[in-house]
């Protein structure tokens, strides 16, 4: 996959960036905003992946680490882009970040509902782990 270019976002991304959600990403969080997405990459830079081809915005992936754990958010395929190895390419970028930082595990979060999401994932050589259950509670209204 020659022509596609993966890099990590800048502020100058953002809106394109959730743009790009709003057409690629299954459901939304909390920080799904600019002044979320300013804080993911003034706090971690390298931590969102975007992959482009031909200068489009294609895929994206959040490979966070906090120096004890590695984990994926946000992984998403331009629908027209779907099936053509970019999920797989940003899945091994983010693989490589967290390598290069010292992490041992990738904890990634996935959508119940998302059916097309797990076989990415299991594909990906991840597996779902039944006796885990993420506890949350918003800070905000």
């Amino acid at each position: 996959m020659s022509d596609l270019h993966i890099r990590c976002a800048d502020r100058t991304d953002i809106d394109a960036v959730l743009q790009f959600w709003r057409e690629a990403a299954e459901g939304t969080s909390i920080s799904d905003d600019y002044d979320g997405v300013v804080r993911l990459v003034s706090r971690d830079p390298g931590a969102l992946l975007l992959a482009e081809r031909d200068g489009l915005l294609a895929g994206t992936v959040i490979a966070g680490f906090d120096g004890w754990r590695c984990s994926a958010y946000r992984l998403a395929v331009h629908p027209d882009c779907r099936r053509q190895g970019i999920a797989t390419a940003l899945m091994e970028a983010a693989e490589q970040r967290f390598a290069s930082l010292g992490g041992r595990r990738v904890d990634a979060m996935v959508l119940e509902a998302n059916e097309r999401a797990h076989h990415t994932w299991a594909a990906g050589g991840y597996h779902r782990e039944h006796h885990w259950r993420r506890w949350v509670k918003p800070l905000t209204d």
